[in-house]
């Protein structure tokens, strides 16, 4: 068997997982924790949404190693898990830990999040990894890989994944709910960072690294750069670290990255798509630093199963001043009468029976239109489970599969939260590409009729960092 096709066979291994959500094959299992052990959890960026993460972590298990690259936030977490070990550099923390470790969270601006996670699922260690997943395509392609292969369970960090009425909404349009769906829209108001359009370009100067910041690890694999706080000597909102990172290339992955994994799960996840089969973007002006002020993509994806051919459209930021939205045409179905605009960001699902809206950023409410044709309409019967705990419920749910051994008990494992960042990222390539149609290869991983745009699929990494 050549490797090629010994891939595409693991892959559609991995695809069928992620489209029966709650069925994971190709592993085999280790055994189940005791329901009364205690988890031995290592938490890697502990401040902004880190903190959460890291206090939630410690509701479902025992913090015992904290790692951060500013002194002064790991300090501060380390007040409320004093037991815990302290780290700047991840790699020094899973080495010297690894024994003592049976989960890592892992919550640090996009760059670093597929060399922390991988590194820690190839010590078999489970991982919740915050959105979008990775960076890349090609790391979200290795997360997915990485975590089938090492049997562990993980999580992805898109929190409206435990609203009930995203789960509901799930069964209503697999049901047929709303009939064959052929498109769906997905919006948001990002970016709200300086760097769209305002920044376009990296400082020239130098300026001094904080005592408390390791610069170097916060750069990670990113190419090297000086340090720049900007005229925020706190860095709170300095040029880089550590908000206004998600503008540039190097360290975020744009509106696409910081809103896709949430507002889009909820159409992803619903019409079971996996891989499209083509896709084009256009954007407000591009350079090589910062991503534009607008952008919107326009995927293909083919039938599954019973589902028809799908069209999914994203729509991002300011165009004219005015937000990137769906048709108006389309806006007129799903506005009440006085209504001034669509929410900040929603999503969309059109069947040949009615429409889906949900103006939420995670999917966690919805309703049928046109009302009076659903006012009597009764959702179908249950199944996924329930979990209704917001970001908290994501990581008992996460405990609960390591506990049970069962990395589909975790609803956004890799082998569908994956997937799902594949999508969302793949926004980006076409962004990239500048108005020019992909054809895309997804279980060979290659876009088939452009072999420049190839290259936005993954990076080069800075000495030191691998994945």
């Amino acid at each position: 068997m050549s490797r090629r096709t010994q891939r595409r066979d693991f892959l559609k291994t991995s695809a069928a997982a992620a489209a029966g959500y709650w069925v994971y094959g190709g592993v085999s299992p280790k055994e189940s924790r005791a329901a009364n052990e205690k988890l031995q959890i290592a938490c890697v960026g502990v401040g902004g949404k880190g903190s959460s993460d890291t206090d939630q972590a410690g509701g479902v298990g025992q913090i015992v190693a904290l790692c951060d690259v500013d002194e002064e936030i790991l300090n501060s977490k380390a007040g409320k898990f004093p037991d815990a070990k302290k780290y700047a550099d991840f790699r020094k923390m899973l080495t010297e830990m690894g024994d003592k470790i049976d989960a890592v969270v892992v919550s640090t601006p996009d760059h670093t999040h597929a060399p922390a996670a991988v590194m820690a699922m190839k010590m078999k260690k489970h991982v919740y990894c915050q959105k979008p997943l990775t960076h890349s395509v090609h790391e979200a392609r290795v997360m997915r890989e990485t975590a089938a292969k090492m049997g562990v369970c993980t999580q992805c960090g898109n929190q409206g994944t435990a609203h009930d009425k995203l789960r509901e909404a799930v069964e209503v349009v697999q049901s047929g709910g709303i009939g064959k769906v052929t498109e769906a829209h997905i919006w948001t108001n990002r970016p709200v960072w300086p760097q769209a359009p305002g920044i376009t370009a990296r400082p020239k100067e130098t300026q001094e690294v904080p005592k408390y910041l390791a610069w170097d690890l916060w750069l990670g694999p990113a190419p090297e750069r000086p340090f720049h706080h900007g005229n925020d000597p706190k860095k709170k909102r300095g040029t880089y670290h550590d908000f206004n990172w998600r503008g540039w290339w190097d360290f975020g992955t744009g509106a696409l990255g910081d809103m896709g994994c949430h507002t889009a799960n909820l159409p992803f996840m619903a019409l079971k798509l996996q891989y499209p089969t083509s896709f084009v973007g256009e954007s407000g002006e591009l350079n090589p630093e910062t991503y534009p002020a607008w952008g919107k993509v326009t995927y293909e994806f083919p039938a599954r199963g019973d589902m028809p051919p799908c069209k999914v459209t994203w729509y991002e930021g300011r165009k004219d001043g005015k937000l990137v939205h769906p048709p108006e045409e389309l806006q007129a179905k799903v506005l009440k009468q006085g209504a001034k605009g669509l929410p900040g960001s929603g999503s969309i699902m059109v069947g040949d029976k009615g429409i889906l809206f949900s103006p939420s950023d995670y999917g966690g409410s919805y309703v049928l239109l046109p009302e009076d044709k659903f006012k009597d309409y009764k959702v179908p019967e249950k199944t996924l489970p329930r979990n209704g705990g917001d970001d908290p419920g994501m990581k008992r749910e996460w405990a609960e599969a390591i506990k049970q051994n069962k990395p589909s008990v975790a609803l956004s494992n890799f082998a569908y939260s994956g997937l799902l960042t594949e999508f969302i990222l793949l926004g980006n390539v076409a962004i990239r590409a500048q108005g020019k149609k992909l054809d895309w290869d997804g279980e060979g991983f290659k876009i088939t009729n452009n072999a420049d745009a190839q290259k936005f699929l993954q990076r080069e990494y800075r000495k030191g960092w691998t994945l």
